[in-house]
């Protein structure tokens, strides 16, 4: 797709209509420490609040599991039971009422319905992406991002209401959480474009942006334990109350830039500010749509997110699923093996996110570098352990190791594409995000109905699950080539305003 929207020689050319980033204003500036600043807590925050948003997102994930009578979802009568892993102890479907608490009911939901169930919340997320960050590069993101935990906190508490009602309803309230959290991520990519100095972009972004594996991590296991304990209803009313409190203090504390923060230091707000520039101020009602839909760098953030997306939204949504039908789990061992990859992941995404600031800092690498060695790093290696994982059969430990194993190393790709949108525009890289993150959640409606799909007649099978394994490493591939061949780290002419005179940044472009 970027060959036909005019590049003749895309991997490194220096093209006319891009410049280099603002990286060489930071030279004479001394930088403030990070530690205790108003931008750390910031990240600190947004970390915290990412790790609410995936907790909400995921909770289901793991509860779908006990919500589900087993007896409805067995594979066909003409699946090949040879093919099946054998189970070791009792699975929780096979399992007496015991392995829930409160006497929680059970739904006859098939594979196909659970796929659907699962893809319901990127039904609505699709829709205000866009919208979000136009909104909050224009008018700030603080209340965005506060206001979209904060709706969907409050839906969550609704969702033992709407599974009673019936399918219909919590496919609605799904999509309708999926619609409030939509506008969060292109907020924070907006605060950020505000508050992060070109040089700390990398660590800060990663390390808010952690937070998301970080509650993956802890949502998965507590889900288990909370399910076991005292019953499915009671995960979302804890995940909807902690994303209640979070908004207090996120409301409380936060401005939607540094000159407007009660408790900044004069030092660090005047660095903030000088090391951005006019970047970092608001962008008008009106934005150049055109060229942004000819930035070949732009589509390839856009293509290389859709694909890293498809195996991450795959593992999010399909992984308890598979622990408990082919691994045969049962559902506290599910919920702390499930979120086993998302500790991996966060820590490496905050590593390199350090990593990447840290060459760019030194000068050892142009800004296209970084982003491309994060990303192939981060998409290409995880594939290889994805594909790995449908041979590895009845294995047990293997299985658990090659994901942790792709889910760390994919980490580092946080450092890569999905920071790269405040490279080449940050003046609207809210609105940016908006655009890639909508076409990055088309996978997370896509990959639930396909596992769904790929396991609809031997969801206990092994051979289902090797084609969604293949598929997602597949994907993952062709986005770390896309992102190699088209992708950079230069600011965008199209970026600029009247007021800025093309000359922003003397250091080293790439």
């Amino acid at each position: 797709m970027a060959r036909l929207l005019g590049s003749s020689n895309p991997v490194l050319n220096e093209r006319s209509d891009e410049i280099t980033p603002l990286l060489g204003k930071q030279e004479d500036e001394s930088a403030p420490p990070q530690c205790c600043s108003a931008r750390c807590n910031l990240a600190a925050l947004m970390f915290f609040g990412f790790a609410v948003v995936y907790g909400l997102r995921v909770n289901l994930s793991v509860a779908m599991v006990a919500m589900v009578n087993g007896t409805n979802a067995q594979p066909s009568s003409n699946s090949s039971e040879e093919q099946g892993c054998p189970s070791s102890g009792p699975s929780l479907n096979g399992s007496s009422s015991s392995e829930q608490a409160g006497g929680a009911p059970r739904y006859p939901w098939d594979s196909a319905t659970q796929g659907y169930l699962l893809g319901a919340f990127f039904f609505g997320y699709l829709v205000t992406q866009i919208p979000g960050g136009y909104l909050a590069g224009h008018l700030g993101g603080r209340i965005f991002l506060g206001g979209g935990v904060l709706g969907t906190a409050g839906l969550t508490l609704l969702t033992p209401l709407a599974a009673g009602l019936g399918v219909p309803w919590l496919f609605a309230l799904r999509a309708l959480e999926g619609f409030g959290e939509g506008v969060t991520f292109p907020a924070m990519m907006a605060m950020w474009a505000r508050w992060a100095p070109p040089l700390e972009r990398s660590s800060l972004i990663s390390f808010s942006g952690a937070g998301a594996s970080c509650g993956a991590f802890l949502a998965l296991p507590l889900t288990g334990f909370i399910c076991h304990n005292l019953g499915w209803p009671a995960v979302f009313y804890c995940c909807g109350g902690g994303g209640c409190l979070w908004a207090v203090f996120w409301f409380c504390l936060v401005t939607d830039e540094p000159q407007s923060h009660p408790r900044i230091s004069k030092r660090e707000r005047d660095y903030i500010v000088n090391s951005i520039g006019s970047q970092g101020s608001a962008h008008g009602w009106k934005v150049p749509v055109l060229p942004m839909l000819l930035s070949v760098p732009l589509w390839a953030i856009i293509i290389s997110q859709m694909c890293a997306n498809w195996s991450y939204y795959t593992l999010l949504t399909s992984l308890p699923i598979y622990m408990d039908t082919v691994l045969h789990f049962n559902l506290q061992q599910n919920g702390f093996l499930s979120a086993l990859p998302y500790l991996g992941g966060g820590l490496f995404s905050m590593l390199s996110g350090v990593m990447a600031d840290k060459l760019l800092e030194r000068k050892l690498l142009s800004v296209t570098a970084v982003r491309k060695i994060f990303t192939l790093t981060g998409l290409l290696l995880p594939a290889a352990f994805l594909a790995a994982m449908g041979f590895v059969g009845c294995n047990q430990s293997l299985a658990v190791i090659f994901l942790t194993v792709s889910s760390t190393i994919g980490g580092t790709s946080a450092a890569g594409v999905f920071v790269n949108q405040i490279d080449i525009a940050p003046r609207y890289a809210g609105m940016l995000l908006g655009i890639t993150n909508t076409f990055g959640t088309i996978p997370g409606v896509v990959a639930p109905i396909a596992v769904g799909y790929f396991t609809k007649d031997s969801q206990h099978l092994l051979l289902g699950w090797r084609n969604v394994f293949l598929v997602s490493a597949a994907v993952s591939a062709a986005g770390a080539l896309i992102f190699t061949i088209f992708g950079s780290g230069k600011v965008q002419r199209w970026t600029l305003s009247d007021n800025d005179d093309g000359t922003e940044g003397s250091g080293r472009a790439g």
